[in-house]
């Protein structure tokens, strides 16, 4: 039976337990390992630490992965890529050479029988109000079309200082704050339609996590990230589990 997978968080170009090149080689070991099953892959937010749809420049660095994932597309799987707070700048560079759908927000999708609700994660529940107030500007049309003006070379390099920025005030390896402190549980216990709701994926909290809702009915499923788990999550038309590629200590918080 053709499965469906989810990842996200690659975060390629930033540090992590792998350097990027070595997590990218893995990233598409993985993808080599899952294309004979695969019927549709949910990369859900934040495959690049950052990145920008030029009109005539392709970032460079990420040609194992976008290679492969060309592949896989031209094979007939169905691949969906979610833009991440990291990665918000996507246009429609991956669509037009390699037909990926690009969602750019949350999706209610029925796969086989079931009912999810997939998205990166960054802005939904409770608090964080500065983010949620510079994710409105860094998605406004305006914004996006003076940065386009600088030169790439230094374009790039501010937001990868930005970024580095950024990372260097958190830690690399997230903590769980238990279920009454984790803003993405606070969001889907308080969804609206959640009893039409069984699995919710997201990304963003960089830690795997499988939660049962209060309901008996909907779990939350958190995909972790490369930087640090190399997890993922596999749909086989009734369960759906989290997973780990080449890392034996892998840890889900339930």
């Amino acid at each position: 039976m053709k499965k469906t997978y989810f990842a996200s968080d690659f975060h390629l170009g930033a540090p992590g337990r792998l350097n990027t090149l070595d997590r990218e080689k893995s990233i598409v070991k993985w993808l080599n390992s899952i294309s004979s099953d695969a019927e549709s892959i949910y990369l859900v937010g934040d495959i690049f630490d950052f990145w920008f749809d030029y009109k005539k420049v392709v970032p460079r660095g990420f040609t194992r992965l976008l290679g492969k994932l060309a592949e896989l597309s031209d094979a007939g799987v169905k691949i969906e890529v979610f833009i991440g707070n990291h990665d918000m700048w996507m246009k429609d560079y991956l669509t037009q050479e390699m037909n990926i759908i690009i969602r750019r927000d949350p999706i209610q999708v029925q796969i086989g029988t079931k009912s999810f609700y997939i998205g990166h994660g960054d802005g939904l529940g409770p608090g964080d109000h500065g983010y949620k107030r510079l994710k409105k500007l860094f998605r406004n049309p305006l914004a996006q079309w003076l940065f386009k003006w600088i030169h790439p070379d230094v374009g790039i390099s501010l937001a990868n200082y930005f970024s580095k920025t950024s990372r260097e005030s958190q830690e690399l390896v997230q903590n769980y704050l238990g279920h009454d402190r984790e803003w993405l549980i606070d969001f889907v216990e308080n969804f609206e339609n959640k009893n039409q709701i069984d699995f919710f994926v997201f990304g963003h909290r960089h830690i795997p996590i499988d939660y049962r809702l209060k309901n008996e009915i909907s779990r939350y499923i958190n995909l972790g990230d490369w930087l640090s788990h190399q997890s993922y999550a596999v749909f086989d038309g009734q369960n759906l589990s989290l997973q780990f590629f080449e890392n034996e200590n892998g840890q889900i918080y339930t």
